[in-house]
């Protein structure tokens, strides 16, 4: 099968083919892959780990091809919602993505209207499971319209899941008794430190006395359906150690690295294009302060997205995270609707329509879904044919984000090495790549914690000699 490689820090080379199998081998064995001159030894290693076949049509040829066709995202049944009922916020974060506007600003929620009409469309749904997001400005606001849509999904779905996007910084009885519930599960902000989750979050020391004690609440009632997100500024990234022990006294085990979004407010304060290059030598810095902290620590932490990315590379399935999968298809397997009905392919593309850059709306709760929009961008949702993506050894652990290069360059055909997108990714399976192969104890020790191995085998870091 067709390898690609790319040179590692060691100076060997990595070598994956399209199905994501992957080793490390010397420049003597690309010389001779390349002139068409590979030994008895050379040939039998690739068959005997996947990478070649004897003929078409064999137990290798068709192995690799159930291996390849695993590697891509195949959406069914529409089954995750997100649902915006308001953009009212009663805070003013310096860099919310996400264009709210003040608590008491009017005709910026749904109308009864609007709800039974988005009641009406989930009921027609064909799937039997549902994951139901309420996003905002700040969604627990209206307390009404979530019981609403719950106590209805409750009764239409088999299985109904639920995470509220709050936060956090005034919840009532009323609201405390909603996150209780089994099925509902709470997401909010907690940014790198306290100082910087008040400068940019609350603004005083009161609010965020307030928040803390609201955030422990949550913790004691429902830990394991809580998680916590941070936001960095580019510009002042704090130490890996301060966010660690932060995250940590709230007894928050995963923390999930985000640079401040090119998107709504936040696009208009803060560096947000260009920066790859910084993130990703801070993301490396990060995810090695986590190896060294996880090697005496009795509670580990991890990194959500490089871990997710480390499963990626190590198994096919890995799929549920939306900004990366392949193809990246929108409006199939889920869509939001935003706070006036409109239907939009991602929670990102609403944004993008705030800000006047581009409307990405695909009909709406009361007319239905307009497919027009969602056949144009699906039509280049996927890297398997992009002209640079052909040639990168990370194609089948990657993807693409085609809303996020709109926002961006305002454009999607960009060369792919060119984007954010790719210039962190690349960076991210470097890394990833780099802790596979690594025989430092701790950092195989964190690996296996990440990855959910027990040990890493010489099988599955294979080299060839």
């Amino acid at each position: 099968m067709p390898l690609k490689f790319r040179r590692a820090q060691t100076g060997d080379l990595l070598f994956c083919d399209d199905s994501g199998g992957f080793f490390r081998a010397g420049e003597s064995f690309l010389e001779r892959y390349v002139d068409g001159r590979l030994n008895d030894n050379d040939s039998q290693f690739l068959r005997k780990n996947g990478h070649a076949f004897d003929q078409i049509g064999d137990l290798g040829f068709h192995a690799f091809g159930y291996r390849w066709a695993q590697r891509l995202h195949a959406p069914t049944n529409l089954d995750y919602v997100i649902l915006v009922p308001t953009l009212r916020c009663n805070l003013a974060c310096s860099y919310c993505q996400v264009s709210r506007v003040n608590e008491s600003a009017p005709g910026h929620d749904w109308d009864t209207a609007t709800l039974n009409a988005t009641i009406e469309w989930l009921d027609s749904l064909s799937t039997q499971k549902i994951k139901i997001e309420f996003q905002g400005g700040e969604p627990m606001l209206r307390l009404d319209v979530l019981n609403a849509v719950r106590s209805f999904a409750r009764r239409r779905f088999t299985k109904a899941e639920f995470v509220v996007c709050t936060n956090l910084q005034n919840i009532g009885d009323d609201g405390w008794e909603f996150l209780s519930s089994d099925d509902t599960f709470v997401s909010t902000s907690l940014d790198p430190t306290m100082d910087l989750h008040e400068r940019h979050r609350t603004g005083s020391k009161t609010a965020t006395s307030q928040f803390a004690a609201n955030l422990r609440n949550a913790m004691a009632i429902c830990p394991e359906r809580v998680s916590a997100l941070p936001t960095f500024d580019i510009d002042t990234l704090p130490d890996p150690m301060a966010v660690i022990d932060t995250y940590s006294f709230h007894g928050l085990r995963s923390i999930y690295l985000r640079p401040v979004n090119h998107q709504g407010f936040a696009r208009k304060r803060f560096r947000t294009r260009d920066v790859g290059a910084t993130w990703n030598a801070y993301v490396r810095r990060f995810v090695m302060a986590m190896v060294e902290y996880n090697s005496t620590s009795g509670a580990p932490v991890e990194e959500f997205y490089f871990s997710h990315c480390l499963r990626r590379v190590l198994r096919s399935g890995h799929d549920g995270h939306l900004d990366l999968r392949n193809p990246n298809l929108v409006g199939i397997s889920y869509l939001v609707i935003d706070h006036d009905g409109s239907f939009y392919p991602t929670d990102e593309a609403r944004m993008m329509s705030r800000l006047g850059q581009i409307d990405l709306r695909m009909g709406n709760v009361h007319d239905g879904l307009d497919p027009s929009v969602v056949e144009v961008l699906n039509s280049e949702a996927l890297n398997i044919f992009d002209a640079d993506c052909v040639h990168c050894p990370y194609q089948a652990f990657c993807g693409v984000d085609l809303i996020d290069d709109l926002s961006r360059y305002g454009r999607i055909d960009l060369p792919r090495h060119q984007t954010d997108f790719c210039r962190r990714h690349m960076g991210i399976f470097d890394l990833v790549f780099e802790l596979l192969y690594s025989k430092d104890e701790k950092v195989q020790k964190s690996v296996c914690l990440w990855a959910g191995l027990e040990r890493v085998e010489p099988e599955l870091v294979k080299v060839h000699a």
